[in-house]
């Protein structure tokens, strides 16, 4: 690995001097909430490109040009100074992104677009860049590809929000290809707001208009960020930003009748509302502030839901939906705790779990001839990685499930391994006993139990 530029002293520690600029652009940010920022070039230098080449995972497939993250390494001081020069010079071309599809619930495909690995080391040391400017913009309602904040805090502020606020009335929001609808204009000048530096925002520009290569054709969308870039959740932050959070805190809830409330995660959006009313006024108007923007809300996956714990009946046409809804994975509804007390709890969604399962089903099938270990390995992983995502205070029970199904899906498999046909149950249970998988733990131990 090539040190650093300005590398440390041997035996002394030194600050490390990107952190350091990056503590100064926030602290000009802080200060000043009305600026614009014209000069953010001259912090791009060997050792910001360099932070941003540790920052950059390596592990991805290659984009359009085909260098790997290990080839790229081999050359790594005389590379990232190429790159410097092209940036600070405007001689930079954004390559077009390589085109892949992967399969979505629906038996659909979900495009993506997988750029190179020097293009990505640029987005992230522009990201390095911006971050810091927009940290101080941002509202406490913003979740979604932000340092230090998780979907698991999401979680937990929107069920304060419902039970410490009276919030009985969820809009689910659901903004139609978000990311790839984002007009450029309009993005544009929410940049303007508060980044002005030309090199910047040309190369914004030039990611924008970088285009797809898929089978030999390369097409300029017209709309949208930049495809698996790691610039675009942050674009997408930013102008969602300005057309959703800005406007609901500061023109929509001082309009209400009552206490209301909104949690964002990227484009996952849910509204709380104490009434009703407010909640239909909000869609409604919502619909118009979207579309201002070029945006439009998904037609069936936006809903109204009747979140009271005491509901009546309502068979109204477009009512409101079933006392449940889903968010980050997970479905919300009402239970008792131990001590009578209603509280929100959330379990696996069961789509969520539907996904899971398929996906254990097809690796358990393909490598069911693989060497056992090898096998109790990778679905080792899978678990703890699925424990530390759903292993929340309340899902005991879907995570125990989940746990189960993992294991009644690999005695399925290896029953049909060539000289285990006869695998008992017990026999499979008792090889567990040698090759123990990871049992349900809960992770996330915020809330109350019920």
């Amino acid at each position: 690995m090539v040190e650093p530029s300005k590398g440390n002293t041997p035996g002394t520690l030194q600050p490390d001097p990107v952190s350091t600029k990056q503590r100064r652009i926030a602290e000009l940010a802080r200060q000043h909430p009305p600026w614009a920022f014209i000069a953010l070039n001259h912090y791009l230098d060997y050792d910001w490109l360099y932070q941003a080449y540790r920052r950059t995972r390596k592990d991805g497939a290659p984009g359009i040009d085909g260098v790997t993250a290990k080839a790229y390494e081999e050359h790594l001081r005389e590379n990232l100074q190429g790159l410097l020069e092209r940036l600070r010079s405007g001689r930079y071309q954004a390559p077009a992104v390589r085109r892949v599809y992967i399969a979505k619930d629906n038996g659909t495909l979900r495009p993506l677009g997988i750029p190179t690995l020097e293009d990505k080391i640029a987005q992230r040391a522009v990201v390095m860049l911006l971050e810091p400017i927009y940290e101080q913009d941002f509202l406490d309602c913003s979740y979604g590809f932000r340092p230090g904040r998780s979907p698991h805090q999401a979680l937990e502020s929107l069920r304060n929000d419902i039970q410490g606020r009276n919030g009985r009335w969820i809009l689910d929001l659901d903004i139609s290809n978000y990311f790839g609808t984002i007009d450029h204009h309009q993005l544009r000048a929410a940049l303007d707001q508060r980044v002005k530096d030309g090199l910047v925002r040309r190369l914004i520009d030039k990611w924008l208009k970088a285009g797809v290569l898929e089978d030999g054709i390369r097409t300029v969308p017209a709309e949208g960020t930049p495809q698996g870039g790691v610039l675009s959740p942050l674009l997408a932050n930013v102008f969602l930003h300005y057309v959703l959070d800005i406007w609901f805190q500061r023109d929509v809830v001082p309009r209400l009748r009552g206490r209301s409330s909104m949690v964002r995660f990227a484009d996952d959006v849910v509204g709380v509302f104490e009434h009703r009313e407010d909640a239909e006024r909000v869609r409604e108007v919502l619909e118009k502030r979207l579309a201002k923007y070029g945006l439009t809300l998904h037609p069936t996956k936006t809903h109204l839901v009747d979140f009271r714990v005491e509901r009546d009946h309502d068979d109204t046409p477009g009512g409101p939906t079933a006392s449940t809804f889903d968010f980050l994975g997970f479905t919300h509804l009402w239970k008792r705790s131990r001590r009578g007390a209603w509280i929100v709890l959330r379990r696996t969604a069961p789509r969520r779990l539907a996904r899971a399962l398929r996906h254990v089903q097809q690796y358990c099938r393909r490598h069911r001839h693989d060497l056992l270990r090898q096998q109790h390995q990778y679905l080792c992983q899978l678990l703890r990685g699925h424990y530390a995502y759903y292993g929340i205070l309340g899902n005991a029970r879907s995570i125990g499930n989940f746990a189960y199904q993992v294991r009644r899906i690999w005695h399925k498999w290896l029953q049909r391994r060539n000289g285990l046909r006869r695998l008992t149950w017990a026999k499979f249970t008792a090889m567990l006993q040698r090759l123990v998988l990871p049992a349900p733990r809960i992770v996330h131990a915020f809330g109350w139990s019920p």
